[in-house]
């Protein structure tokens, strides 16, 4: 189809990302046609290339779409500008500098599965409010061809994997060029051979995205295969895939001509960022490799969110010498001094090379993501530096939160416009804005909350109703489907990855008693379950299944449902539409948890272990916890101890308040708790707050540090390496002479 000449930017519009957080955007793209925009996927430019001619046409003199459209535009335009932005009003001494965030994963929007749960999702929504807020940022990623795995299970319940081929030019994403030539391509060192990758730009708001993409006619089969799944191959596979994410990526930014001071690493995946600008500063400045390391390192933040030592990467001898042989002699380092690089004992030649150990030892601010995970991240990591006292260790944190505008029901949204300050969009960390939700009525709150629990249960059917006739269930045995879930009766919601410490089971332990809880005469319970399973976590997949059967009991089948395939839409439906958010992993294995803050911008309530965020965000006024953060060495005896726990909380406090009614109907002791619980928690766990504290704490601290470095010539940093080299060469001659006191 043609763009008609009075909607000459709408193309603009649906490359640029802000509308997947800016709700005037979408509903100009859905008001063109509502069924191809969900058919689509929700994605306007692959919608702009199905789209009727006529349709177009009709809008074209529509003087209400027009109209729409032209306040879209100028809105954006205004964004853009970026006047009065946070970073502009309180930094603008800092206006020629940038930072570089590095992640594996990118969720920012439905249609560009570069995403697999959370962390990818805190990283899109990190650069939407860096975006929002003004930072000067790029983002570097991956471009899967495949991505993540689309979930849906067979007749007996078992998970499936479907990988879909994306056509890279029906995305909202652009070939990257520079100076107006062709995609920009740039080569990394791989297995002794240079292998091309194409930088292809998505517009996130203020933010370039850039992403690579190995799938290239000029790649050999094998190397083509780096950039098609995201966590889908061996250890070879990744170490690949995060080579081209740490060294192509910094090669990618220095093709563009981009320079940025401080570079942070989302996770180890990226942290072969840092040795690559060891490199770049020794082959520019004609740095040794003590000096280069030294001014790099100042300009490095890394961030950690893995709890258990098992979820890190890590690499043995053999696949460092066959990747990076030749990367480490321009280095001018031997095997063994480079696996040091990311070793915990530099000596121990049988330890393997660790991504989130290299990452540590070249950054100059390693954080955790939560107040309890930055005590469980001392603990992993303190052999790293040995003889330090776990409290000395340099890991310090910053929890993580959720994009405020991302997540909260457009039906929520307008009674905030109505009762709130205008800046709830702009400014969500203000305590003091909060507090205007108190004067929202209970009564509009409480039937805009059942709207959307409403839109939840109509949602949910049509989803069960698709992948039972997916399984292979005949039509005449569908009918009770249109009766499965009910929207008036308390809803709970557990949606996220199926692993064993999560314990997305803990809920069925007692069937017996959860039938009662479910199916009581005058105050019912239902729940409805999302997530996938690793695709090589079998326990993860029999968890399922066992979910599964249950849920197709007749004791079960109207009051307890599975929705396949958990991706960015069915979170939002479950998010804004449950009444309680469900939350037990095993303490303390959660590193931060971001689903249940989701939640609570919805008023949601939360019942969680004490673990991650919820462990510093619980209160009794705002939710219930599951124990008293204990920790238990038998697994058994924990899960037994908390699901009677959890049982006697729904049984005798949550199903007794949410069905305790006024004379009009109304739960208005639930609904104070659902005010008390947005007040409290929205300005804390929003990511604008996020990001200002990394931006506050970690960049700009970074930046001027790494200025200082650079002065003279490298001469600081150069100083610094050789006193560094001194105390290492001279450290064994220091002994205690004599100690006395009189």
């Amino acid at each position: 189809p043609a763009i008609p000449d009075s909607l000459p930017r709408l193309e603009e519009l649906a490359h640029n990302l802000r509308w997947s957080w800016d709700y005037q955007a979408r509903s100009l793209f859905r008001r063109l046609d509502r069924d191809l925009w969900e058919s689509s996927g929700r994605n306007p430019v692959l919608m702009l290339g199905q789209i009727d001619q006529r349709i177009l046409n009709e809008a074209a003199a529509d003087r209400a779409f027009l109209a729409h459209y032209e306040r879209v535009c100028r809105d954006l335009d205004h964004y853009l500008s970026g006047e009065d932005s946070w970073y502009r009003l309180n930094h603008d001494n800092q206006q020629d500098t940038l930072f570089a965030y590095f992640s594996m994963e990118f969720g920012i929007t439905d249609c560009m599965p570069i995403y697999s749960g959370g962390l990818g999702v805190l990283a899109g929504e990190h650069l939407k409010s860096a975006s929002d807020l003004g930072l000067p940022v790029v983002g570097v990623g991956l471009l899967y061809q495949e991505g993540y795995f689309r979930q849906y299970l067979n007749p007996d319940g078992w998970q499936q994997e479907a990988y879909v081929e994306r056509d890279f030019y029906t995305l909202p994403i652009k070939p990257a060029t520079k100076d107006g030539e062709g995609p920009l391509k740039v080569t990394v060192p791989l297995d002794g051979h240079p292998v091309v990758v194409q930088v292809w730009l998505a517009q996130v708001g203020r933010i370039p995205l850039y992403l690579l993409d190995t799938n290239l006619p000029d790649n050999s089969a094998e190397d083509r295969d780096i950039t098609d799944r995201l966590y889908g191959g061996d250890r070879d596979m990744r170490i690949r895939q995060e080579i081209v994410l740490g060294i192509g990526g910094m090669r990618a930014l220095a093709a563009l001509g981009v320079e940025p001071q401080v570079c942070h690493m989302n996770e180890g995946h990226s942290a072969f960022v840092a040795i690559e600008r060891i490199r770049q500063l020794m082959m520019q400045k004609d740095y040794s490799f003590d000096q280069a390391r030294i001014e790099a390192r100042a300009g490095h933040v890394f961030t950690t969110h893995t709890p258990v030592a098992a979820g890190n990467d890590f690499f043995p001898a053999e696949l460092i010498e066959k990747h990076l042989g030749r990367f480490y002699k321009e280095l001018g380092l031997g095997l063994q001094q480079f696996m040091a690089l990311g070793r915990q004992n530099a000596d121990d030649a049988h330890e393997a090379f660790c991504m989130t150990v290299l990452a540590m030892h070249l950054s100059d601010h390693n954080n955790a993501v939560s107040q309890l995970h930055e005590q469980v991240t001392r603990r992993m990591w303190a052999a790293t530096w040995p003889g330090a006292p776990e409290a000395e260790v340099p890991v310090s944190h910053v929890t993580n939160a959720v994009h405020t505008e991302s997540w909260i029901s457009h039906d929520l949204a307008e009674l905030f416009d109505t009762y709130l300050s205008p800046g709830w969009r702009d400014q969500p960390g203000d305590v003091n804005l909060w507090q205007d939700v108190n004067e929202i009525p209970a009564e509009e709150l409480w039937r805009t909350h059942e709207r959307r629990r409403e839109r939840l249960v109509a949602f949910a059917r049509r989803r069960l109703h698709h992948q039972l006739r997916s399984r292979g269930v005949p039509l005449s045995r569908l009918g009770w489907v249109d009766e499965a879930l009910d929207p008036q009766v308390l809803t709970i919601g557990f949606g996220r990855r199926f692993a064993s410490y999560k314990r997305p089971l803990l809920l069925l332990k007692d069937a017996e008693r959860l039938a009662r809880l479910v199916n009581d005469p005058d105050k019912p319970v239902q729940v409805i379950f999302a997530g996938k399973a690793h695709p090589r976590d079998e326990q993860g997949k029999e968890m399922i299944r066992s979910l599964v059967h249950l849920c197709e009991q007749p004791a079960f089948r109207k009051r307890l449902v599975f929705l396949e395939d958990y991706d960015l839409d069915v979170a939002r439906y479950m998010v804004q539409g449950v009444d309680i958010w469900l939350n037990n992993p095993r303490r303390p294995l959660e590193a931060s948890g971001t689903s249940g803050m989701k939640s609570s911008l919805n008023g949601v309530l939360n019942v969680s272990v004490l673990d991650g965020w919820w462990d510093e965000a619980y209160n009794p006024e705002i939710g219930w916890a599951i124990g008293r953060g204990e920790t238990y060495q038998d697994e058994s005896v924990q899960d037994q101890v908390e699901s009677e726990a959890l049982y006697d909380l729904m049984e005798k406090d949550i199903v007794p308040l949410f069905y305790r009614r006024s004379g009009n109907h109304l739960p208005r002791q639930w609904v104070e708790r659902m005010k008390r619980t947005m007040i409290e928690l929205g300005p804390l766990f929003n990511t604008h707050r996020m990001v200002r504290q990394y931006a506050e704490r970690y960049y700009l601290p970074s930046l001027d540090h790494s200025r200082w470095f650079a002065t003279k010539d490298g001469a600081n940093a150069a100083a610094v390496a050789e006193w560094e080299a001194r105390i290492q060469r001279e450290w064994p001659n220091v002994a205690f002479i004599d100690i006395s006191a009189d």
